[in-house]
């Protein structure tokens, strides 16, 4: 059997005709015949060749219809639902015996009652007529009829009449036959819309069924023009080829796999990464310039030979020069440059007994921002001689971030570990890995859990990343990692690093830094640096006015205006508020571009700065001690917090209304806090009597806590001394000393239990100007990591009970007037 397309002439003479009542049934086994369209068939076989003679005679009608099942005997449950009732247009005998029979589609037809089966099969059928066509036909055909058109222009095997023929059909059901008719569909799908009556489903089918083919058709149509670019460019490049050897030219292809050989034989690479590589130059080799992968081989090897495999730099192990260079970078941070000598003394034994392989510490640096972290990790790399590479962790939710991609992926790339050892150049630089802390878990995996085998020294010596898929030596890397807190980092990765704690500076500090560090980079960075005099003028008198020099050369003897003690100690005290040093330099800057603006304008600039003069050129100051505090008052009591960004201190308010004993806390407080709250509540009720309480104030009235500022979160175990103080103060009407702080847990029996960050909360009562400090005596030993500038302008009073805090804290009963300090 064949099928063809049905012409303009074919399709414009079917005409309407009388349908016969009974007729015999022709099962096809893979062809579905459409009314209007034409089908050739060849008939062998005695029943049916009987059967299309004997139609031939008659009616000339016979119904067409779909064997669902394959099989050689006649079956009505096998035929399809819908058929069709198709006329001989024409008849030829063969000399075989079959015929060659044409058939012209009329009309939709199902069997009604099967009337004989003895010759061939002989039914009773009914006209399925088409529905009136509606708007929604209209629509549904002018859509079809672009989208077929778009069909025919993508598709080699029809021709172009097709499309004028369907342009030229105006009945929507007609149409939808037509091109199912000439799509070359399967046989099931050319029979759902032969059964299809409704005009405006079927012409939906037959358009969801267009936009298949127009996008098989354009996939088919891209895939056969890529291959014949790719033939036409595997045949340029042979005859390129051809050309060169003729004209005696190099082979361009042949010297880049020559220099990559060339690569492999230098990198120095292990075992394992030179087998891979020379596998991928292989590989290389015997594949066309032209191939897809071409380019992915390429940068792989790129990245493979370009790793520094057996490059390093020599550690200068000076340890008289490394403290200078750290003393230099830094002020104070004693204990890190300490380490750090450490280190290098421990490397200058191990070198002198030949033993070259040691592997370098984790080190993590955690602070408050601004205390000099990240800048440390430079000045261990001035320090050693080593490379300095930095890399930002922070807000990274990919664990392919760590461990780079797979080479599977389009557009891979090694991780951010091994790019950074690549574009150091060294197999041993001082690697910072910043805002560990700051890292997170996404849908990607986990980044924490790739830092695991990288920060391990017992692993990193064969770490593999995704993309090179060979192990890289990362156990001479310095590991530097930097964070402002240690709860978001997880207890396995933490358990990998040595810690080392920043915790602030103090005011001192901070005048050092400022003078040694700050200033000098300000003034070079705002042009107020002197420059060098050009010879011209160097040969003049020293006695020279300036009225004579040139006017560059003038502002070139100037100097950038001196700070004093005094603005420099307002800056700090009144115009900043940080363990750090960060804002202060941004403070500074600020006042030397202002001296910068006045000297491009030609004004005079002052031989100083002094403290009064800040208020012109900052403008009023954030903040004053004696303003933060404010004056004592019953229940409110200063307590001493800790924080990422260094200690703080907060005024804990206590207030007694009429109710009926509740506890109220607000200032967004977390539970630690709220259990250290009831636990204040419950010893105040307990020792009622001995603080002077009336018993009836816990049933009368409510007792609200709030924690300034109310949108900041807070919580923590040490607040619980400083919570109990401020209700024992509203309860008892007894003013309570601001410039006491106190930080310590409560116990239900009035213990005071030890706490963290000591030396960061002593930092921050010193910078608000508190005088004395309540300290639990078991954080005695905690004393010593506490600058001894801060240890002088603070009393720290070891405490052990709540009875010994009270008395501290609370003016005497009935006392009329605030007691000095």
């Amino acid at each position: 059997m064949s099928e063809r397309p049905l012409t303009l002439e074919e399709l414009t003479s079917a005409g309407e005709v009388e349908i016969p009542a009974s007729m015999p049934i022709l099962a096809l086994p893979n062809g579905v015949l459409f009314p209007g369209a034409v089908l050739p068939l060849a008939v062998g076989g005695e029943p049916w060749v009987r059967l299309i003679d004997d139609a031939a005679l008659g009616a000339r009608f016979i119904g067409v219809f779909l064997r669902t099942t394959p099989g050689e005997e006649f079956d009505p449950t096998a035929l399809a639902p819908v058929g069709c009732a198709a006329q001989i247009v024409r008849l030829m005998r063969q000399p075989d015996g079959s015929v060659q029979v044409l058939l012209q589609g009329r009309a939709r037809i199902t069997i009604e009652q099967l009337v004989s089966t003895a010759a061939y099969p002989v039914a009773r059928v009914r006209v399925v007529p088409d529905l009136p066509p509606g708007p929604e036909a209209e629509t549904l055909a002018r859509t079809a009829r672009v989208a077929f058109e778009e069909v025919v222009r993508l598709s080699p095997a029809l021709p172009d009449q097709i499309a004028v023929i369907a342009a030229n059909i105006p009945h929507p059901g007609t149409l939808a036959d037509l091109i199912t008719a000439n799509l070359g569909l399967r046989p099931e799908e050319q029979q759902q819309v032969l059964a299809t009556a409704d005009l405006a489903e079927r012409l939906r089918l037959v358009i969801s069924l267009l936009e298949r083919e127009r996008q098989l058709l354009d996939i088919a149509n891209r895939t056969r023009e890529d291959m014949a670019r790719s033939q036409r460019e595997y045949v340029l490049r042979q005859q390129l080829e051809t050309i060169k050897k003729e004209l005696g030219e190099t082979d361009e292809r042949g010297a880049e796999i020559a220099e990559l050989r060339q690569r492999l034989e230098a990198a120095g690479m292990p075992e394992p990464a030179r087998r891979e590589a020379e596998r991928e130059l292989a590989r290389l080799e015997r594949m066309p310039p032209g191939a897809a992968e071409y380019t992915v081989s390429r940068t792989y090897l790129d990245w493979l030979l370009g790793l520094p495999w057996n490059k390093s730099t020599p550690d200068n192990l000076d340890l008289e020069r490394a403290r200078r260079v750290l003393d230099e970078d830094h002020f104070d941070l004693e204990q890190i440059k300490e380490r750090i000598v450490e280190f290098l003394a421990v490397r200058k034994l191990q070198f002198e007994q030949g033993d070259t392989e040691a592997r370098s510490p984790i080190l993590c640096f955690v602070g408050p921002p601004g205390v000099g972290k990240t800048s440390l990790g430079q000045s261990i790399a001035r320090a050693l001689e080593r490379k300095f590479v930095r890399v930002s962790l922070g807000g990274i939710r990919d664990e392919a971030d760590i461990r780079g991609f797979r080479r599977t992926y389009i557009g891979a790339i090694p991780g951010r570990i091994i790019q950074s050892v690549n574009s150091a150049g060294s197999n041993n630089p001082v690697l910072v890995l910043d805002e560990i802390d700051k890292i997170s878990a996404g849908i990607q995996g986990d980044p924490a859990a790739a830092l695991l085998e990288l920060l391990d020294p017992a692993q990193n010596n064969t770490f593999v990343d995704r993309y090179l898929d060979v192990p890289f030596d990362m156990s001479r890397v310095l590991f530097v990692c930097t964070a402002n807190q240690l709860d978001t980092i997880p207890g396995p990765l933490l358990d990998r690093m040595e810690l080392l704690t920043l915790a602030g500076y103090t005011e001192q500090e901070k005048l050092q830094i400022a003078r040694r560090y700050l200033i000098p980079r300000q003034v070079q960075a705002n042009g107020l640096a002197p420059r060098r005099r050009t010879p011209e003028v160097a040969a003049l008198p020293a006695e020279t006015p300036a009225s004579n020099l040139p006017d560059q050369e003038a502002l070139q003897r100037g100097h950038a205006p001196e700070l004093t003690d005094a603005a420099l100690r307002r800056l700090v005290r009144e115009y900043t508020l940080e363990a750090g040093v960060r804002d202060l330099e941004r403070r500074i800057g600020t006042l030397y571009r202002k001296m910068a603006t006045r000297r491009a304008t030609g004004q005079p600039l002052p031989e100083q700065i002094d403290g009064p003069d800040l208020d012109e050129l900052l403008g009023p100051p954030r903040r004053h001690g004696e303003l933060i505090l404010g004056e004592d008052e019953p229940g409110v009591v200063t307590g001493l917090a800790w924080t990422p960004a260094g200690g703080d201190v907060l005024l804990v308010e206590a207030s007694v209304v009429p109710g009926n004993g509740q506890l109220i806390l607000t200032g967004q407080l977390g539970d630690v806090m709220r259990e250290s709250a009831r636990a204040a509540l419950t010893y105040a009720r307990s020792r009622s009597r001995e603080l002077g309480i009336p018993a009836e104030s816990f049933q009368q009235c409510d007792l609200h806590v709030h924690v300034p500022a109310g949108a900041v979160p807070k919580d923590g175990p040490s607040a619980g001394i400083t919570i109990a103080s401020a209700m024992i103060s509203a309860l008892t009407g007894r003013k309570a000393h601001k410039r006491v702080a106190m930080t310590g847990e409560i116990t239900l029996r009035g213990k005071v239990l030890p706490i963290g960050g000591l030396k960061e909360k002593l930092l921050a009562a010193q910078r608000v100007g508190v005088q004395t400090v309540l300290v639990p005596r078991e954080n005695e030993p905690d004393l010593r990591d506490v600058p001894a500038e801060t240890l002088v302008a603070l009393e720290v009073v070891l405490v052990e009970h709540m009875d010994q805090v009270i008395p501290r804290v609370l003016y005497p009963p009935d006392t009329p007037e605030p007691v000095a300090g």
